[in-house]
């Protein structure tokens, strides 16, 4: 049964800085597409960021350079660094998994989806 458990969320001022963690069971994150969605209010949900199973990293363009996804494989946990917060970043945030080595965009090609994990950035 695969389970995934975001932690990290919070409230910050713009500028501030948020590590998102991403527990997963039943699910083997380095051999796998593992992604970082959200979905702000009123909003559609959004990719955000993805790492493959030969570890390449992507991010959507408004967070380029200031997010960072990455992977501790040992705690087969996922991460989402987020610096230089802005108020347009306010959203639910989840982590994604799909059994299948390459990643995708659409929030529909996901499986399993964790819980989410509420992230406030105020102006």
């Amino acid at each position: 049964q695969v389970q995934l458990v975001e932690s990290g969320g919070g409230s910050v001022n713009a500028g501030g800085s948020l590590r998102l963690s991403c527990a997963a069971s039943g699910f083997t994150l380095s051999t796998n597409c593992v992604v970082w969605f959200r979905q702000g209010p009123g909003k559609e949900r959004e990719w955000v960021a993805s790492i493959n199973a030969l570890g390449v990293t992507r991010t959507a363009n408004s967070v380029e350079g200031r997010f960072t996804i990455s992977q501790d494989n040992a705690e087969n946990t996922l991460f989402l660094e987020m610096n230089s917060l802005k108020p347009e970043d306010t959203a639910i945030y989840y982590c994604a998994a799909r059994f299948n080595r390459w990643c995708e965009i659409h929030a529909t090609l996901f499986d399993y989806w964790g819980q989410g994990t509420q992230v406030t950035v105020s102006s």
